[in-house]
């Protein structure tokens, strides 16, 4: 009987056994095929899914930024779609970098890219306040959808991301990975990463960001449209960040005192219309264009080039407060405009550049078409490089210099008395400014007070296709007919130039005989803070010294300009000798004034975008006080030595003074041949078709 029941205890126990395998080989068998299905399932996903390792390879868009001479002001960022600045976490500051795990992934750095605890509990959470607020993506699947996928909520996109986000954790550090997390993440603005969003947000670099302020930053990843500082949802901004501050406290990164320090603390934000700086605007706009043209607009919005350009931003800012006041007194005289341009004579780079007195300020008159040049003032239109206008008696110095390399010295005299240098039937009679004669003038007094009458004789003794081409070689390019076309008008300011080409030219005198072409970018660097363009804009002799010491020497001698211009004209400066030239342009549509050290070059204009007439004024009562507020500031940010001396000229002057015979006046072509000035005395003088004309304007002046 005992055995029997034993037997049958056996038997039971045996049964249950092999239920009990069977189940066991079910759940193995369920269980290899769940794991086969995963990995085929893995598979499947993974086939065509990118590599994590990408992100060091990943080139991450980045504008390009352009800043003064120093590099250390920012004048204006190139963008595309994307506002992006990459640094190094280090760069960052620590309490942002909690700030952002402790609202973000409170558990970042104990899991491995999927935080299970946090997902349940996210999912309790929102079971009792009803509403899907809180989320259990850590920041490493975060990263991995913003860089690699798409938000769709559907089951594949999870899959994809579960196992990106594993091999992401795999591959790298967590601090490299809150390094990716904190420089891609969107932030509002178009602003991608905590570097740009600190300079979007408050104008500085994100190292710089104090508590508060990192508490904003973290706070606006949760959504950075609704939670914009510009936006109608700044107060629920600031809760939010209050909340950031005490998630900080709990995480026990700071103290409590210290949190309730940073939510007393005011948030001030930048301007949103200077989100993007725009300083220097027709500057940066001719940097820009030279930028697109050379390396392509798609180019510049995208790989991070950093521009150095030439501006000086203490000169710039003093340029421009100049221009826009005379500007606005010139106003009352009809001169609705202004420009006006700075000069390093050596290297031809441009130190400041103003093109009209407001860049922002609306057209004049009202309702005026600027495309159709009906403005009398035009604020985006850059007179200083793209207005072409007559520069007046500025272009006289050229005819001058032409004829001083002939070998005529500033102490020959010339008859300034009505002349006509009209041929046969023509006439061509110009009068001086103020419409006075003076009778016998040396070169240097005629240039020094801008007499036109011995001017034009002096363009036609320097020879005028000489004069051209003296200009063009000077930088001037413009003036493309042939010398003919222009005519002796042209040493009066007959042909049109702009205002950055004779600023230019200028140097040349400045400089004694070397010119670099104007410049605006010191050096270019990719994001690797390469150099991939730096300037090499040297310098190069193009004409002897002395021809450009005597026109110095002229142009900055005050006592013999002041009969016309008075001693303390706006030309005059008593801490340093200055060189300079005005120019008032037939029926006083534009007014110029030019001048320069050994150091700096100044050039300004005045007038109105339409080419309409001014108040009939002389150039230097409205470009001179502007042209010497400019240059009284370039004085002292460069300063420089004197002009050198010319060489001795007094053999060449007595040469020719040795010839004139004091008891019967003529004209200096009685005594000279225009091709050959120091050679022999001409045979004919009156084969010359001016001379009959020059000796009659003298009989008559005589008489």
């Amino acid at each position: 009987m005992v055995r029997i029941k034993n037997n049958r205890k056996i038997f039971k126990e045996g049964k249950r056994a092999k239920s009990v395998k069977k189940v066991l080989k079910v759940l193995f068998l369920l269980l290899s095929a769940g794991v086969t299905a995963a990995f085929f399932v893995f598979l499947y996903y993974a086939k065509d899914l990118p590599r994590p390792e990408k992100f060091t390879e990943k080139q991450m868009i980045q504008p390009t930024e352009i800043y003064d001479r120093t590099g250390k002001t920012l004048l204006y960022r190139i963008y595309g779609e994307e506002k992006r600045e990459l640094v190094n976490l280090e760069e960052i500051p620590k309490y942002l970098q909690q700030a952002v795990v402790a609202t973000e992934d409170a558990n970042f750095y104990s899991h491995y890219g999927v935080d299970f605890k946090g997902i349940i509990r996210a999912v309790l959470l929102d079971l009792v306040i009803q509403e899907p607020k809180y989320g259990g993506s850590t920041l490493s699947q975060q990263l991995i959808r913003s860089s690699f996928l798409t938000l769709d909520k559907t089951i594949s996109r999870k899959i994809k991301e579960l196992i990106l986000t594993l091999e992401l954790e795999r591959r790298y550090s967590k601090d490299e990975i809150l390094g990716f997390y904190l420089n891609q993440i969107p932030l509002g603005e178009n602003a991608y990463g905590m570097a740009a969003a600190s300079k979007t947000y408050f104008g500085k670099p994100v190292s710089e960001v104090s508590l508060p302020e990192a508490a904003v930053l973290a706070s606006l990843i949760k959504g950075p449209s609704y939670y914009s500082p510009y936006g109608s949802n700044i107060e629920d901004l600031f809760t939010r960040k209050d909340y950031v501050l005490d998630r900080m406290e709990e995480e026990g990164y700071i103290s409590k005192e210290e949190a309730e320090e940073a939510k007393s603390v005011e948030i001030v934000f930048m301007d949103q219309e200077k989100i993007n700086p725009f300083s220097a605007p027709h500057f940066i706009l001719v940097v820009k264009q030279y930028l697109i043209e050379k390396y392509g607009e798609s180019y510049l919005h995208q790989k991070g080039l950093k521009v150095y350009t030439t501006l000086d931003l203490e000169m710039q800012k003093e340029t421009e407060e100049a221009v826009e006041y005379w500007g606005e007194i010139n106003a009352d005289y009809n001169a609705n405009n202004a420009a006006a341009v700075v000069l390093d004579p050596v290297t031809g780079e441009i130190l400041a550049m103003v093109g009209s007195k407001d860049y922002s300020a609306d057209p004049w008159p009202e309702g005026c078409n600027a495309n159709k040049n009906e403005c009398l003032f035009s604020p985006e239109f850059n007179v200083v490089t793209l207005g072409e206008r007559q520069p007046g008696s500025a272009f006289k110095p050229f005819a001058y210099f032409t004829l001083f390399q002939k070998g005529i010295t500033p102490e020959i005299s010339l008859w300034d008395v009505e002349t006509n240098f009209g041929l046969g039937t023509e006439e061509y009679i110009p009068k001086n400014y103020d419409g006075k004669f003076r009778g016998e003038v040396t070169i240097r007094q005629a240039l020094a007070q801008s007499l036109n009458i011995p001017s034009v004789k002096v363009f036609y003794l320097a020879g005028q296709e000489n004069t051209l081409n003296t200009a063009k070689s000077f930088g001037i390019s413009t003036l493309n007919e042939p010398y003919y076309y222009y005519g002796l008008p042209l040493v009066l300011g007959g042909g049109e130039v702009n205002l950055m080409e004779m600023a230019s030219a200028y140097e040349v005198f400045a400089t004694e005989g070397y010119k670099a072409a104007p410049s605006f970018i010191l050096k270019i660097e990719d994001s690797e803070n390469n150099i991939i363009e730096k300037s090499n804009n040297e310098a190069k002799k193009i004409v002897k010294s002395d021809p450009c010491r005597i026109i110095n020497d002229v142009l900055s001698d005050n006592e013999a300009r002041y009969p016309i211009f008075s001693r303390n004209s706006s030309l005059y400066f008593e801490s340093f000798p200055v060189a300079a030239k005005t120019g008032t342009t037939q029926d006083y549509k534009d007014a110029w004034a030019i001048g320069y050290t050994p150091s700096v070059v100044v050039g300004v204009w005045i007038g109105n975008n339409n080419s309409s007439s001014m108040h009939p004024l002389p150039s230097m009562t409205l470009s001179g006080p502007l042209f010497h507020q400019i240059m009284e500031k370039a004085l002292v940010l460069y300063p420089s030595t004197p002009f050198q001396e010319p060489d001795d000229y007094k053999e060449r002057t007595d040469e020719i003074k040795n010839r004139i015979d004091e008891e019967n006046t003529h004209s200096i072509l009685h005594y000279i041949d225009k091709d050959d000035p120091l050679g022999p005395i001409p045979e004919n003088p009156s084969d010359d078709p001016q001379y009959e004309g020059w000796e009659k304007g003298i009989q008559n002046w005589l008489e």
